[in-house]
Formats: C-alpha cells, structure tokens, sequence
C-alpha cells in the first residue's frame, strides 16, 4: 500500500545509483500536444536531471517538436523536499495533498510556460501490492518486473490536469485525464529491460493503464502484461492477464495497438489505440523511449493517452548491426 510518506524521499542506503522521479505527463487532445514534465533525482549525486517536452507532430528528433528543455546534473535544492521543489531549469512543483494533488509550474523565461494542477481521480496504484495487482497476488514472472530495481517503489496514478501551457506565447489550455508515476530504487543508466508503459482515458469514470513488455530481436510486435488496472469511476481494478498486438510503421513507432485485458472481476477490456503524434523522449542518456499520443476507442468510447516504449541505445546498436555482432537482448521476462 501506497502511504502519505511515499510522496516524500526514501532512504537510499548511500546507493550512488539511487534515483526517485516523478513523471507528469497531460495533453491538449483537439491540438494533438502531448507534454511530459520529469525530473530524475539522484539524492547521493546531489543532481537532478529534468525534461520538459512537448509535441503536436510526428517528429523523429527532438528539435522538430514544439519545445524540448531537457537538462542534467541540475543542483537538488537544500534541504531535499520533493513535496515543494524549484530547479534551475524554471520548474517548481508543489505536491499539495500526499499522492493525490500536486500543482506543476514551469517557466523557461522565454515565454515557454507551464501552469497545471494534478488531481487524483483514484488511490495510488502500488505495483507490489498483491491486494492490489492480481499479477503480483499469482506470484507470475511477469508480476516480479520492476524494471530492474528502478522500480522498486512504483506507483502509477490516474487524475485529472487542468490548466493551460505556452509555447512561446501561445497559449493553449488544458483539460484532460491522464496518468503521472512515481518511481524509487537504485537505477543504472545500462542493463534495463525493455518495457511498454500506456494508458487510455475516457473521462472522469474511466480509465486503462498497462505496464507491459515487449521482445526487440522480433520486432516488438507481441505485448504481454507486468502490471495495470482500469480505474471505474474511482475504483481501481488491477489486471490479472493481457496480451497486445503492435503494427509499427516508422522506426520504433507504434502506429496501432490492439490490447486484450482481464481485470481481477474476470471482466475483458479491449482497448486499441492509433498514433496521433510520435516523439523520441530521451529520459536518461542511452535510454530512448519511442511516444506516441494516442486516440483510444473501447466499447464505442474515445479516449486519449500516451504510449511509451523504452529501448537502451545499445540495445538498438545490437539490432542495426550486422548479425555476428549482435548480443541477447533483455527484454520483460514473460
């Protein structure tokens, strides 16, 4: 179970690879803009790296979106609070209510601006809860995926973000459900699984979100689950089963996205998605996530939300380079 004390820092046993984040991802769904708010912690560095993105076109490099501020080795402020933190990159974000509201500001000085506020539609989803996620309660391979350690405190939450966002004045509001995530545990910048990370909004009362993975070595065409649930007007439903299917058409983008899903009631969502957008997000170096904004459709609804796919650069070396030089791949472990 998730606790008010976990939207605060851990202990990190003096790892020098021990890294917290927070994710705050939130969209215009009529201007096709998807915007990603991160900040990568790591308390025994003293450094946060930070990137504020944001695309409304199919882009393959960063400088063809709309905006990219993407920064590293920022200074953490004194005393370290990640309830109330202002970075020198022009973010501050305040968490207002533990785990359910949180109000994130951005100013780049250059009229690039951020002014939303995150509001929690549902409890914290804690992917190691086993009341919570069936596919922990199994005990099934796939249920033990926390990315490596990266993911050894993991909540993801479903909410509403209201407010607006400019692009170098331009200003566009936003009203939208989306999904944030906050992370905790050691975290080496080598040796990640591969993982696909979505989620489909249909309003207020309901919701879809998915941790899955994916094989590189065929193409990254068959999904199955990690982790997920879909939120029911404020009831969380982990999943118990699921499977997906990816048509991808340029580089590592998903273009189509077919989902079968079982919740712990035994009830069968089948949610699909095509790419509206599509962006190279580079969280980390050698790590690159492959991001589309999606319309969603499930049960004669239509929704929005965000796809990513995560990769290490050296792993997409291994995959362009001639057959004798290539190694095993480390892909989510089914």
């Amino acid at each position: 179970m998730i606790k008010d004390s976990d939207a605060q820092f851990h202990d990190t046993d003096g790892n020098p690879q021990w890294a917290e984040t927070n994710y705050f991802g939130f969209y215009n769904a009529e201007e096709k803009l998807n915007i990603g708010v991160y900040a990568l912690f790591r308390p025994n560095l003293g450094v946060v790296s930070s990137t504020i993105c944001m695309n409304s076109r199919r882009v393959v490099t960063h400088w063809e979106a709309d905006f990219c501020d993407m920064q590293a080795s920022l200074p953490i402020p004194k005393p370290h609070n990640l309830l109330d933190y202002k970075l020198l990159n022009g973010l501050h974000v305040r968490c207002l209510e533990p785990n359910r509201v949180w109000h994130i500001q951005y100013d780049d000085g250059k009229g690039t601006e951020i002014d939303v506020r995150f509001g929690a539609l549902m409890p914290a989803f804690d992917i190691h809860d086993p009341d919570m996620d069936p596919m922990v309660g199994a005990k099934t391979e796939a249920g033990k995926f926390a990315w490596g350690t990266a993911y050894n405190g993991h909540f993801d939450l479903t909410g509403r973000v209201i407010g607006s966002v400019s692009i170098r004045g331009r200003r566009i509001p936003i009203d939208c459900v989306s999904t944030m995530d906050h992370s905790w545990g050691p975290r080496p910048e080598r040796n990640k699984p591969t993982m696909t990370w979505l989620h489909g909004h249909f309003g207020d009362d309901l919701a879809v979100h998915a941790i899955m993975g994916f094989d590189p070595r065929t193409g990254g065409k068959d999904l199955w689950l990690a982790h997920g649930y879909v939120m029911e007007k404020g009831q969380v439903y982990g999943l118990k089963a699921g499977t997906g299917r990816v048509e991808r058409r340029q580089e590592w983008y998903a273009e189509h996205i077919a989902l079968e899903l079982t919740d712990r009631t035994d009830r069968v969502w089948k949610p699909e998605a095509r790419a509206l957008t599509t962006f190279p997000w580079l969280c980390w170096p050698n790590m690159i996530t492959f991001n589309p904004l999606c319309e969603w459709t499930m049960s004669g609804l239509t929704g929005h939300g965000e796809v990513m796919e995560f990769i290490e650069l050296p792993e997409l070396n291994a995959l362009n380079s001639d057959e004798a030089t290539r190694r095993p791949s480390l892909p989510l472990n089914r």
